[in-house]
């Protein structure tokens, strides 16, 4: 109405205290951490019993599990002079900068710092994300967790540039002067308690100076310095990889899933397969899959079993135990690779399995290992669960496959002999002579053997 007088409008103002600050972060830490799921776990100790060399650095030692052990203490000046070199090389910017610029007119704080500094800073900011990625509280202080990460991470971003370009590495590089070291810093890098979350390395990556000889992403140098390790075709595997991983073993575990679709199963008990040797007497044959795009690809079909090659190596048993380990402990991790090794057990029970194997190049380097991986196979087996199986629907393919065979070869036999009248009755008689004979053959071989042995 006019003539009313309005009453004038009051700002209001919202105070946020300390106190509702810190519910914010209180909230914002709960949510983060049931999104988080730990990825980087303790081996259990039923797969690590009697085998600890296989799961446990023995060289160098990499995150909090393994951290400050007496055994492991004397790569640490090593990693340190790793960390110099990194910050302390001049990027093909910086030297292009120097020729243009004095001492004096330089920022008083030297690149050196600068560079620390940010990557203090940026860890200090991930610093409670990187500690949920481990299965288990980890008790160092916030500054020796971060200069730890700083001096793993650093460590292993210059062990993949030296790796990768010859030219940036000394004559005296522990880790590439004999191939004892080099073959004992691969194997502790690939073992399960002994990682860093791969986030860390691609933050760290991006804030220290790469020389300028290296055109190569993190992830490829990566792949790179594991080339001897993945089975497949590495530059196949590096268009491949857009997505992202947790560290390097979670990079080495995704290299090997396969590319083909899963066999579907109609049945719920179909799990376990013969050996080599009687599924190929079945009248299967078995032939190496020459696709190499993943060691798990393998199909059954028109009677043939098509296995791709494994690369029996220095590194085949420390691998698969660790990935195995990776996919028993990592809630959502799925079962490929224990599915993959339950499915070779079967197949190898023997040296003849395995001479086979070997003939057909569906295992290679074998015959100078024969006793090696027939026990490998048997030894580091595990159970898994028949959702989890990833071969099922290729077990139940592959026996059901013996069992139509013996039925038509049964249907055959029964149309050939109920032509005439007497046909079921010549049939029968037929086999009993074959019996009669081969018995007679038995009793003759038996008298035969006694009479020689008395």
């Amino acid at each position: 109405m006019e003539g009313t007088s309005k009453s004038p409008q009051k700002d209001v103002s919202i105070e946020i205290t300390k106190e509702d600050g810190s519910l914010t972060s209180s909230i914002k830490e709960k949510m983060e951490k049931v999104s988080i799921s730990p990825c980087i776990c303790r081996v259990r100790e039923t797969l690590s019993k009697d085998n600890a060399d296989k799961y446990f650095p023995t060289f160098i030692s990499i995150g909090p599990f393994h951290h400050s052990k007496d055994n492991l203490r004397a790569m640490e000046d090593h990693k340190w002079r790793y960390l110099n070199t990194l910050f302390t090389r001049k990027t093909k910017v910086e030297t292009s900068l120097d020729s243009v610029k004095s001492l004096k007119e330089m920022a008083p704080k030297s690149n050196v710092e600068t560079i620390l500094d940010n990557c203090v800073k940026a860890l200090k900011e991930m610093e409670s994300k990187v500690r949920k990625f481990y299965s288990e509280e980890i008790h160092l202080s916030s500054d020796e967790f971060v200069k730890m990460m700083l001096l793993d991470g650093c460590f292993i971003i210059e062990l993949l540039l030296t790796s990768s370009t010859k030219g940036l590495r000394r004559r005296d590089d522990p880790f590439f002067s004999t191939f004892e070291s080099s073959y004992r810093l691969r194997c502790d890098l690939i073992l399960l308690e002994n990682q860093i979350p791969f986030f860390v390395l691609q933050r760290l990556f991006h804030l220290i100076p790469i020389p300028k000889q290296c055109t190569r992403s993190l992830t490829q140098l990566a792949l790179h310095f594991f080339r001897r390790i993945i089975q497949g075709d590495v530059h196949i595997l590096e268009e491949k990889f857009s997505q992202e991983f947790k560290h390097l073993l979670d990079l080495i575990h995704q290299c090997h899933l396969p590319t083909y679709p899963e066999s579907r199963s109609t049945s719920e008990r179909q799990r376990n397969l013969q050996s080599a040797i009687n599924i190929q007497k079945a009248g299967i044959t078995l032939k190496r899959n020459k696709t190499d795009l993943s060691l798990l690809d393998i199909k059954f079909v028109n009677r043939v079993l098509e296995i791709p090659t494994l690369k029996f190596h220095n590194y085949t048993e420390i691998l698969l135990r660790n990935l195995i380990a990776m996919e028993n402990s990592v809630h959502a991790c799925t079962k490929k690779v224990t599915s993959y090794v339950f499915l070779m057990g079967d197949l190898i029970q023997s040296k003849e399995d395995l001479r086979l194997l070997c003939k057909r190049e569906i295992i290679v380097e074998g015959f100078e290992r024969e006793g090696e991986i027939v026990d490998l196979f048997k030894n580091i087996r595990v159970e898994v669960n028949m959702n989890d199986f990833y071969y099922r629907g290729i077990c139940e393919e592959v026996n059901g496959f013996g069992r139509n065979e013996m039925r038509v070869l049964c249907r055959k036999i029964k149309h050939v002999y109920s032509k005439t009248p007497f046909g079921l009755v010549g049939l029968v008689v037929a086999i009993l002579i074959v019996v009669v004979i081969f018995t007679g053959i038995l009793f003759s071989l038996l008298s035969f053997s006694l009479h020689h042995h008395f």
